[in-house]
């Protein structure tokens, strides 16, 4: 490792994100910092963290590498993020948005604007689902809060939407932090992690106690059908292409350039 103390390790405080740190809870390497990914990215600027599961979207913000082949991506219909409605979204005129995880709020828009050929009103309002249901025509809701929903609602999951018009991967958020934050062994230990967690979805999925405790064969079906972990050649050509038209509508100030931390 870089550092002789522990390296800071900001962890998202959703099911998706549990196989990411499997066995790393108790590894004297490791220090886990668990809060929603908005945050996490806020404390990797601020250097509270050495690495960060940021939304994709922040690391147009900041001097970073990212860890090689690792991230919370979908190939389709993703489940954990989506924009609900009650009434046609063509007619949709306020939209509110749950800030937890700036990527998901910027592919929103995005796919917003080439849906409707307009931006709707936005405004920023957090779950219980119902309530944002009930101050606008559609609500955009991440992580369990989206998984786990199931009030009268249609649903548009942004993760197919994507898909669906791009024929790409969606990645939504990665490991990343300062160039030199992580060594090859450091790198090492991550993908490790990983690989042990993707083995035990069945045990991460029986013991989840979030808002999908005792939904054990849901829960587990979510982390084998619709998340993707790996960061490879798909889900980098869909990671520039979201880059792309985040910066066209001026969601980014760049489109920033991929680097890596030290990889084997």
């Amino acid at each position: 490792m870089v550092n002789e103390r522990p390296l800071r390790l900001g962890v998202v405080s959703y099911l998706n994100a549990v196989p990411l740190v499997h066995g790393l809870e108790g590894d004297p390497r490791f220090t886990l910092v668990r809060d929603v990914p908005s945050r996490i990215a806020e404390r990797l600027h601020a250097g509270e963290i050495d690495l960060g599961m940021i939304p994709s979207v922040e690391y147009a913000a900041g001097d970073y590498a990212i860890v090689s082949g690792i991230a919370i991506a979908s190939r389709g219909p993703v489940r954990s993020v989506n924009l609900f409605h009650r009434r046609p979204l063509a007619q949709a005129r306020r939209v509110v948005l749950d800030a937890s995880s700036r990527t998901s709020v910027a592919l929103a828009k995005i796919l917003l604007r080439e849906r409707l050929g307009r931006d709707p009103d936005y405004a920023t309002m957090g779950p219980p689902v119902e309530d944002m249901l009930a101050a606008a025509d559609a609500a955009l809701v991440i992580g369990d809060p989206a998984l786990y929903f199931r009030g009268d609602a249609e649903r548009l999951d942004l993760g197919e939407e994507w898909a669906s018009r791009t024929g790409l991967p969606f990645v939504f958020a990665f490991w990343a932090g300062r160039p030199g934050a992580v060594d090859e062994a450091g790198v090492a230990r991550l993908q490790q992690a990983l690989r042990a967690g993707q083995a035990a979805f069945s045990q991460i999925a029986a013991q989840y106690n979030g808002l999908g405790a005792g939904r054990g064969p849901e829960s587990e079906a979510y982390l084998r059908r619709n998340i993707v972990y790996e960061l490879g050649e798909p889900e980098l050509r869909g990671l520039r292409e979201f880059y792309r038209r985040a910066h066209g509508l001026g969601l980014i100030p760049r489109v920033p350039e991929l680097r890596f931390h030290a990889r084997r």
